[in-house]
């Protein structure tokens, strides 16, 4: 149900690819600019890039852009000496130098000021800050994400964006995909969030009838994943029955859809049941094999152990995700048959 590491849920084609560039870039020290919509999770993708990565025991340190008045934003970054500016009581380090060794990320980039963006090239050209008020240049080691909502590519072209810090940043790009075109996956985390929502609330877990399915296939969820967590708890509060029905959701959402009845069939859920024409295997394949039930469990585990680290490029940590393990599970079993 997606990747381990992130937090983000979901097994759709387009995540899975997310997934094996995320396993590939983590462990690096390159800069990577994250894109996507608002709500779909750009932050959560960033904290499994720290974790996973070498400075996963150091800082995360997260600032936002475009929620910082621009006359504080420099401050906020690179500090300032006392006496600097009007209230500079004190000498204060910014958001760089607490981040010493770990990551920093600097969410909605987009918003930031032109002339706040060349001083920000200077930190990825010479790993260097200077504090605001300040004498000299200190050194830091840090690791730089961005991430943002706007297409950069146009904010330059409109000249509201440095066209050599987008080249900068954009050294890997990682875009995560809006809910609408992540097919099965707003059901699947449909339900993780009605599971999470009815266990806080401690009533029955709701479900969604099939009409209700058929209608969050077809809305285009323009707040994305942090909308559908928004409606998941309102239902989990305000649906009286154990069953969302239409009736229960937001006239929005109805009206976007049209006619329930013209609406195609929900998908099939991946992994809800056997596939058509699947059998479990019975004791008389066991005889037909020759083998006994310890030797039939270990061909069948080995089996899968190939094709999951096939499916994973050789990505231990993705391989043991797709077999719902913990990686350090993953690396015994590979030992235990010489795989490793």
């Amino acid at each position: 149900m997606g990747f381990a590491h992130s937090g983000i849920i979901g097994q759709s084609t387009s995540l899975a690819e997310l997934f094996r560039t995320l396993a590939k870039v983590a462990p690096t020290d390159s800069t990577v600019l994250v894109t996507g919509e608002s709500g779909t999770g750009k932050e959560l993708l960033v904290r499994a890039l720290h974790s996973m990565s070498l400075r996963g025991d150091k800082p995360f340190v997260p600032i936002n852009c475009g929620a910082i008045p621009k006359e504080l934003l420099e401050s906020e970054l690179f500090g300032h000496e006392k006496g600097a500016f009007t209230h500079a009581i004190r000498t204060r380090p910014g958001r760089f130098e607490l981040a010493e060794g770990g990551t920093v990320f600097l969410d909605e980039i987009g918003e930031m000021d032109l002339l706040l963006q060349v001083k920000i090239l200077r930190v990825l050209q010479e790993r260097e800050i200077e504090r605001v008020g300040g004498q000299g240049a200190k050194k830091v080691d840090v690791r730089v994400i961005a991430a943002t909502n706007r297409d950069l590519e146009e904010e330059v072209a409109a000249g509201r964006f440095r066209e050599d810090l987008y080249y900068r940043l954009n050294v890997i790009p990682l875009h995560l995909p809006a809910l609408r075109d992540r097919g099965e996956d707003v059901l699947l985390l449909t339900e993780f969030f009605l599971k999470r929502f009815c266990t806080q609330k401690k009533r029955l877990v709701l479900s969604l009838c099939p009409d209700v399915q058929r209608i969050f296939e077809a809305y285009p969820w323009p707040g994305n994943v942090r909308e559908l967590e928004n409606l998941a708890e309102r239902l989990s509060i305000l649906c009286e029955g154990d069953t969302v029905r239409p009736e229960d959701l937001p006239r929005k959402i109805l009206s976007q859809v049209g006619e329930v009845a013209e609406l195609p069939p929900p998908r099939p859920r991946v992994g809800a049941a056997p596939r058509a024409g699947f059998t479990w295997p019975t004791v008389a394949d066991l005889r037909e094999m020759n083998l006994g039930l310890k030797e039939f469990f270990d061909t069948a585990e080995e089996k899968l152990l190939i094709e999951a680290l096939s499916l994973a490029e050789g990505v231990k940590n993705q391989a043991a995700e797709i077999l719902g393990i913990k990686r350090t599970t993953l690396i015994e079993k590979l030992k235990k048959r010489n795989m490793e």
